[in-house]
């Protein structure tokens, strides 16, 4: 996977993870790491850092817990993904004769 694709489901995991749990560099990032993604603790910073940027999470000391408009902006999400969810993964995949017409 692309680093800008793989970036942008990371940001989709820490609000996730954000909405049950504060996160911490320590505590997301072997999270991300068991769902298969390649990061390192700089780029966990690098995110959440972006992520506080955007007013979605709010630094607590080593802490980062969800604000409104990251919960807001997590809803939007899931909503998008929902759909997204419809048209990549369940809808069966067109033959090859068709695909290429």
């Amino acid at each position: 996977m692309r680093a800008d694709v793989q970036n942008l489901f990371i940001r989709i995991q820490m609000l996730s993870y954000a909405h049950e749990n504060d996160l911490t560099v320590s505590d997301i990032q072997p999270v991300l790491e068991e769902r298969g993604y390649r990061v390192g603790e700089r780029e966990v910073k690098q995110e959440l850092e972006n992520l506080t940027q955007e007013n979605f999470l709010t630094p607590h000391d080593d802490l980062f817990s969800i604000t409104g408009a990251g919960i807001e902006e997590l809803k939007e999400i899931q909503t998008m993904l929902g759909v997204l969810y419809k048209d990549v993964v369940k809808k069966p995949a067109r033959s090859a004769s068709r695909a290429s017409s």
